[in-house]
């Protein structure tokens, strides 16, 4: 397990010697500490990276891309070690913890592959006096903000692609989940990664860490996954620098059940898509609208499924609910409930906190919750589903589309072609249609409106780490 910064390939301590505790959430004990790094140590983690990043962008795509490759299977081979430290310190089950670092090592193979196909272009110009030239080189060295619900893949999503392209990274993990990102470091290094090129800085002052590392001028990318609230607040640090931008920022996810569709299809995956890692996901369901013929028996359905769910500590096998991260989210989790219900919900099922230790809140499924509920316009990222029945899909759609977010999204119809059409006006930037789940490597990661700017994944998240250039000549 490693407690330290890593700079420049060096594990060091913090400059000023300063610790952060890890907590186990399902006990509330403290199970290590790890190097608290300071504005300082941020600069000098962005000098050991843009050192590093020279060469590495001088290696051949082929040779990046080799090492990606074993950077994939090195995770792989040490997926019962990783995942046990993200069920430690982050309190998921251990069975979606596996799935993490399996979802996480795929990044490595994919960006392995789309190293070598970073495609440029020479074309004659439409006046025929010059040829065009248009490359993607590296933007260099990339800031990365990582949040922990993913504390394995939301580093590697970024770093695989950032790698593939030519860059060196910076990473400030989450001080909540700090050993994870600690250990993937150390692992990519044995698989081959230079010195330098990957940094992992954990701090408890982020703000200030944030501004020294940004304000480095070999510094021109930051990449972030976390709330909207934060994301604007790095986004007017960033202008002042005019740095480039990658954010995958909050989510409100509408899933929507119509009348026609299979019922016992469409509670499986609300389960997916609402209690996957213990619902603490930002493409997680957020709001239930079922079409009044089928509220209620979808309702009863879904209540059933979640008192079937084993709330505990991750590490057991049987526990699909772990805990929430830290006690402020079960109170925010628990006002959000009580006020839902004061408004007029029913209870179906939960909606009481459980005592400790740790810190736990049960699954809890409302029932005819009022559109526009406050519970309706905020990211719950905890284990409640509020069920809104609708009778007009059109005001359904509207209604689901009124809110600032714009993540993800999930359907369910008996018929492909109403499930389609109504997928098409969602403003979100990922729908599954009888899915309860849309994550993929393969497949571009992101949001609409204020759930983010840029795509993580496909195609597309390899040239988020790319610049553009043209060149004029004539031969």
């Amino acid at each position: 397990m490693r407690e330290q910064l890593l700079i420049g390939g060096e594990w060091r301590d913090g400059a000023e010697g300063n610790r952060i505790s890890v907590l186990n959430p399902a006990t509330g004990e403290e199970i290590s500490s790890v190097a608290a790094g300071t504005p300082a140590d941020a600069h000098t983690a962005v000098d050991a990276a843009a050192a590093a990043q020279v060469l590495w962008a001088k290696r051949s795509p082929r040779d990046r891309a080799e090492i990606l490759r074993a950077c994939w299977q090195k995770l792989l081979d040490h997926t019962d070690e990783i995942a046990d430290l993200i069920t430690a310190e982050n309190g998921k089950p251990i069975a979606d913890a596996r799935g993490e670092v399996a979802y996480a090592a795929e990044f490595f193979r994919w960006n392995s592959e789309e190293t070598v196909r970073i495609h440029g272009m020479i074309g004659t110009a439409p006046s025929g006096n010059n040829r065009i030239i248009v490359r993607h080189p590296p933007v260099g060295v990339v800031v990365m903000v990582t949040p922990w619900n993913f504390p394995a893949a939301m580093i590697t999503r970024k770093v695989a692609p950032a790698l593939g392209a030519g860059n060196a990274v910076v990473i400030k993990p989450p001080k909540e989940t700090p050993l994870t990102a600690l250990r993937i470091a150390d692992l990519l290094q044995e698989a081959g990664v230079p010195e330098g090129v990957v940094n992992v800085v954990p701090t408890e002052s982020a703000g200030s860490w944030f501004d020294a590392a940004t304000e480095h001028k070999a510094t021109r990318m930051v990449s972030f996954t976390g709330s909207t609230e934060v994301g604007r607040v790095l986004l007017r640090r960033c202008a002042d620098r005019v740095l480039k931008v990658a954010m995958e920022l909050g989510g409100n996810a509408p899933f929507i059940v119509t009348g026609d569709a299979d019922i016992d299809a469409a509670v499986e995956g609300a389960m997916v898509a609402k209690m996957r890692h213990s619902a603490e996901t930002c493409t997680a369901a957020n709001r239930f609208f079922a079409e009044a013929s089928v509220a209620d028996q979808f309702t009863e359905k879904l209540a059933a499924a979640m008192n079937g769910i084993q709330v505990g500590n991750g590490m057991d096998a049987a526990v699909g609910c772990g805990p929430m991260i830290n006690p402020s989210a079960v109170e925010t989790i628990t006002q959000l409930v009580d006020e839902a219900v004061s408004a007029g919900a029913s209870l179906v099922s939960g909606g009481q906190a459980i005592d400790g230790p740790g810190f736990f809140f049960p699954p809890t499924v409302l029932g005819n919750v009022t559109p526009g509920a406050p519970i309706t316009h905020q990211e719950i990222f905890g284990p409640v589903a509020p069920v809104i029945p609708y009778t007009d899909v059109d005001a359904m759609i509207t209604q689901a589309n009124d809110t600032e977010m714009g993540l993800a999204a999930y359907v369910y119809s008996g018929d492909l072609a109403q499930g389609l059409n109504i997928a098409e006006r969602l403003e979100s930037g990922m729908v599954g249609v009888n899915r309860g789940a849309v994550s993929d490597p393969a497949a571009p990661f992101g949001g609409m409106k204020q759930s983010g700017l840029g795509r993580e994944g496909a195609s597309e998240g390899i040239y988020e780490f790319c610049e553009t250039q043209y060149i004029a000549a004539n031969w």
